[in-house]
């Protein structure tokens, strides 16, 4: 489900925490979504997509992407969103796996 309070907030720290939580309230709703709603290989194509272009980053833009995905996690009052939040760096590439 689109926290859609998240959208409509006001204003934002940054630009880059704006895109941030709009991009996790896409993947979030696409994660989520049943066949009736989106169809399933489209929704892969998406997630890898995102996930290409966020492994791709700079570390230091990573890095960025990793502390605001965290902030968003501990604020996070849903617990299955939560567990998409705190599993999203690995999920997508912005960590390495190998430790």
């Amino acid at each position: 489900m689109i926290r859609w309070e998240t959208i409509v907030t006001p204003s934002y720290p940054s630009l880059t925490r704006a895109l941030a939580e709009a991009l996790i309230d896409v993947l979030w709703f696409i994660d989520g979504s049943e066949d009736e709603q989106m169809d399933q290989d489209d929704a892969v194509k998406v997630m890898e997509g995102v996930a290409h272009v966020v492994s791709t980053l700079p570390n230091d833009q990573r890095q960025e992407l990793i502390e605001l995905v965290g902030e968003m996690a501990a604020a996070e009052t849903d617990p299955a969103r939560r567990e998409f939040l705190e599993e999203f760096p690995e999920d997508f590439g912005l960590i390495d796996d190998e430790t």
